[in-house]
Order: structure tokens, then sequence, then C-alpha cells
């Protein structure tokens, strides 16, 4: 990365002013799936996907916001209206500086560092029976693990958020992994007697989380524009599901291998250094606002925080929507911890299973079996959300929020027949399950398109407030 483009500061922007700009873009055709899309159809609504972020207009006090017009263009699923012309593939890779194929290293790098992420936090859950038991704790002390957790990230996701766009981002992700890895590896050596401690190295495990979760999405939003910016979103949170999937799985097939539970705390310290050693020498940081700097766009003027946030309030789409993905977040969260202990407790009852005695190993089967239907849900689910909305979106202007809430009243009566089949029959508790989360992942890359990227944090943060901690 060149000197100039170190130095260079992102200028704070005013959501309210590029809005108004947007809103006064002239209404122009698009083909959209083979057909054309008339943007005047529906005025100042666009995809957050072709959205500039974090960049403002000139004040112009001769124009003012369309009557009539939502403060914030959201995508949910309108036809997507053209507003300033984009940069080509050549253009975007003289603005960038990274060829297509380095984007897309960038890309998988990322990728794999949100994989490893949620590989992280579900580990502990994979082995929450044991980590019970070692520390002769109950429920109420073992969901401690988790909040202290979701707290931390929760608080400190705003202000990565702030550094990120003022310094130097591939950095701040480098040093928060490389802590993160070295926390997480020392909590696995924790004494029965310090629980204390495993609250308070799980506390610092989301400072480093905090710091990769809120920058990343950024970088690929100044790599990529229009639909190639919402593909590559899409796959970077294919790795959610898949990840915490991919936790479940490793957490318990580890601790059957070594006969202990600490050493699957110990494998993603490991993968953590290779993460920081492929973003040290894969990523480069692009400049910052650069495609939408070289479009057509009117002049760009900065502005505070505070006048952003008080856009965002202004929007009922955003806000909506923000608190809709929350809900999902609650379900996700307490099904997330709690699963494989109900599920374990649950043979045990039916008889399939003995209990889980002081100096023996807890059942990992069903944290296995769980992650596994993890994984293939959050594919299947996050796949089939982009291909209905996508599909509905040519007959349907809000297509994209109406799969939205499908998915999660669908996913409701079978997570409720989950739980109330556990006495009877584990395999149709398995079943209900299989298709409740399917049903909720059909939210995670919508939403992400709808909640425009530049704004992540502040939704995230509610998110995690209400949502994830709330449902420990």
């Amino acid at each position: 990365m060149t000197g100039s483009q170190t130095s260079w500061r992102r200028p704070r922007c005013s959501v309210g002013a590029e809005l108004q700009r947007v809103q006064r873009a002239p209404s122009r055709g698009r083909i959209v799936g083979g057909t054309r899309a008339r943007a005047d159809a529906a005025p100042g609504t666009m995809s957050g996907s072709e959205s500039e972020p974090f960049l403002s207009q000139a004040d112009d006090t001769n124009d003012r916001p369309v009557p009539g017009t939502s403060a914030l263009p959201s995508s949910m699923g309108n036809p997507k209206s053209e507003g300033p012309e984009v940069p080509d593939r050549e253009e975007l890779q003289r603005i960038t500086g990274l060829s297509a194929s380095h984007s897309a290293l960038i890309v998988a790098v990322l990728c794999y560092i949100n994989l490893l992420n949620y590989m992280d936090r579900f580990t502990v859950a994979g082995v929450l029976p044991d980590i019970e038991q070692f520390f002769s704790i109950g429920d109420s002390s073992s969901g401690l693990i988790q909040t202290v957790f979701i707290s931390s990230y929760m608080v400190l996701a705003p202000v990565f958020g702030y550094l990120g766009d003022r310094y130097n981002r591939k950095y701040l992700m480098c040093g928060g992994i490389a802590f993160w890895s070295l926390v997480t590896l020392g909590s696995s050596f924790i004494p029965k007697e310090r629980f204390w401690l495993l609250l308070l190295t799980r506390g610092l495990v989301g400072v480093g989380e905090a710091s990769y979760s809120t920058i990343a999405p950024t970088l690929i939003a100044d790599l990529f524009v229009a639909d190639q910016r919402s593909q590559m979103l899409s796959v970077f949170y294919f790795a959610i599901p898949v990840g915490s999937g991919l936790g479940y799985i490793a957490g318990s097939k580890v601790k059957d291998v070594a006969g202990d539970w600490h050493w699957a705390l110990r494998v993603t310290p490991g993968l953590g250094v290779v993460a920081v050693l492929l973003l040290f020498l894969v990523v480069r940081e692009p400049p910052r606002g650069a495609v939408e700097r070289h479009s057509d766009s009117p002049p760009l003027n900065p502005t505070s925080w505070s006048a952003d946030l008080r856009a965002l309030a202004r929007n009922p789409s955003f806000i909506l929507s923000s608190l809709g993905f929350t809900a999902v977040a609650f379900v996700t969260g307490s099904l997330a911890l709690w699963a494989p202990a109900f599920l374990l407790r649950s043979r045990v009852v039916l008889g399939e299973t003995p209990p889980c005695l002081p100096g023996d190993s807890c059942s990992s089967s069903d944290s296995l079996i769980f992650g596994l239907i993890t994984c293939l849900t959050g594919v299947l689910g996050v796949g089939l959300g982009v291909e209905i909305s996508r599909r509905l979106r040519h007959s349907n202007p809000r297509a994209d929020p109406l799969v939205c809430a499908a998915g999660l009243l669908g996913s409701a009566p079978f997570l409720f027949l989950s739980v109330a089949c556990a006495r009877g029959s584990i395999v149709a508790t398995y079943i209900f399950i299989f298709i409740g989360e399917t049903l909720l992942s059909m939210n995670w890359a919508i939403v992400a398109d709808i909640l425009l990227v530049s704004r992540w944090a502040i939704p995230g943060l509610v998110q995690r407030l209400m949502g994830a901690g709330s449902g420990l």
C-alpha cells in the first residue's frame, strides 16, 4: 500500500445527505434478471449493494428529499434503481490497485477468518456439559460464559468500527485476531477453582472478535461494487452457520480423540495464527471509498457521526429490519448455546445414553449431530432464501422482507415442536430442528443486503444486546 493511502483518512459522511443525493438521482431503467425494471416505480429505494457507504453530498439548500420517500434507501426487495454510474471491471482494478483474482483471494481469506470466528464462538457450546462438570457449575453460571462474551463484543464492535474508519484495517484485524488466539489458548489452562478466569478470558475473546467482524465487510465493500459486492457479501455470510456448525463438530471430536475437553479450545488458536499470516501476506488495504469517488456521484462532504445516527433513526425500513434480525439473533443465540445440552438431557430421560457423571466424559454425539445439522441448514437456508428472493423480486417489489418474514414465522412452529417432542422421540426433535434452522437461515444474506454494510456496526450492537444476550 502506498504512503498516500496510509495517511489518507476517510471523511465522515452524512447518511442523510447521501440519501438526498440518491433520491434526486435520475430514474433510469436497468436490466434485472432479464427484465427491465423502472427505477421510478419505487422512488427512494435502491439496493444496499449499490449504495455508497458513509459518503455524502455537498449540502444544497435548493434540494430536498422527495416527499413521500423514506429517509434511508434500502434494498427491501424493491426493483433496483440505478443511480450514478459505477466503474467497470478494468476501471475498478485501476482504482483499487488490485486484480480481480487478488480481490477474490482477499475475500477468500476474509471468509476463512469469519468461519474461524464463529467456529471458536461455538466450540464452547459443543463441550458445555463437560465444562459444567469440570467447574462444578449449573446452567445459570454456564450461561454467563456466553453472556460475558456477548457483552464485551457488543460494547466494542462500534469502537472498532470507528477505528476501522480511520486507521489501517489490515493491522487492526491482525492485532485483534492475534490477541483473540492468545487469550483462547490461555483459557484452556484455567484450573477448576478459577471459573471467574474463564469468564474473564471469554470477555477478552469478544474484544478480538469485535475487531474483525465489524471491519472485514468494509474491505469487501471497497473491493467490489453493485451486484458483485452483494454476491461477495453473501459468500462472506455463508461462514456464519457453517462456522457455527464446525465449532460443535470440532469441539466434540477433538474432545473424544484427546479425552479432554480442554484440547477443544486449543484448535482455533493455531488456526488463528494461520489467519494472521494470511492477512499479513495476502490482504492489501484498498483505498477507502475510492469506488464511489471515481463514479459520477456529486461532490462529497464529511459530517458528524451523530448526524448519521439521526438519519438512520428516522428511517423505518432500517429500524424495522434491525429489529427483525434481532429476533433471529434471539432465537439462534439461545438455540446455539443450549441445544446440544438440551438434546443430551433428552436422550438421558429417554434412556438412550447414560447421564454425565463426575469423572466421566459426557457424550458428544449430540454436539456432533447438531453441528452437522447447523452446517447443512446454513448452506441450504442461505441459498434458498437468496434464490426465492431473486425469483420473487420480478413480480413483487417487497420480496426481500417478505421472504425474511416467512422464514421467521415458518420456523416458530417447528422449533416449538422440537422442544415438545423431546420427551417422546429424539429423531423427531432433530427433524424439526433441521426444518426450523433452515427457515431461520434464509434471513442471513438477505438482511445483509437490506442493511447497508457500512451501517452494520450499529444494528449489530442492538442485535447482540437484545438478541443473543436475551437468548442466553
